[in-house]
């Protein structure tokens, strides 16, 4: 069995005096989807950052092995940033090759809007620009927060392949996602 990219032991959080969840352990082997599930307020989003080690838990631990890509369930644009400004950015901070930022724009659908301020952009296009980061640089684990929200259906199918090409490849997921996932899932996680 290979070993897991990332694995959380008894993770508690709370927000203010209310208790969010406790006792969440997960694991994620290469390969894998896990799906997280619950209502409203439950935590999904509170639990992502301390998957990604930037917060701390009330309770718990979480080890990673290697590194990932947050898509956030805010997109992280700034209203006067393009689309190719944003992934130039990343690119740049990152060390990929800016030159690959036109081919993600476009793998992505993004060619049209791609010199347009994030304020002229629908939702939709704001998520795709996010979720675009995916492509600039390889991370075996991905962790996304809502990652189909606002997308159209092609682009939800868009995201769905590259789910499913992404794992097949040996990196994993987790998706905080309401509704069918639309991917191939290895587990659920309920908060």
């Amino acid at each position: 069995m290979a070993s897991a990219l990332l694995s959380a032991t008894h993770l508690a959080a709370a927000r203010g005096e209310r208790l969010l969840f406790r006792e969440v352990s997960l694991s994620l082997a290469p390969g894998e989807a896990l799906v997280l599930r619950g209502a409203n307020g439950a935590g999904k989003t509170t639990l992502q950052p301390h998957q990604a080690r930037l917060t701390r838990p009330e309770a718990g631990e979480v080890h990673r092995d290697g590194a990932h890509h947050w898509i956030a369930h805010r997109t992280g644009l700034k209203p006067h940033e393009t689309p190719r400004q944003h992934l130039q950015l990343w690119a740049r901070a990152w060390g990929s090759d800016e030159a690959d930022v036109d081919e993600v724009l476009a793998a992505m659908g993004l060619a049209r809007p791609a010199d347009l301020p994030a304020r002229l952009l629908s939702a939709g296009q704001r998520q795709r620009t996010a979720l675009a980061r995916l492509k600039l640089q390889h991370r075996p684990v991905w962790l996304m927060d809502e990652p189909f929200s606002a997308l159209d259906v092609d682009a939800r199918k868009r995201l769905e392949n590259e789910i499913e090409v992404h794992c097949s490849g040996g990196g994993a997921v987790i998706a905080a996602v309401h509704g069918e996932p639309g991917f191939a899932v290895s587990g659920e996680v309920v908060l």
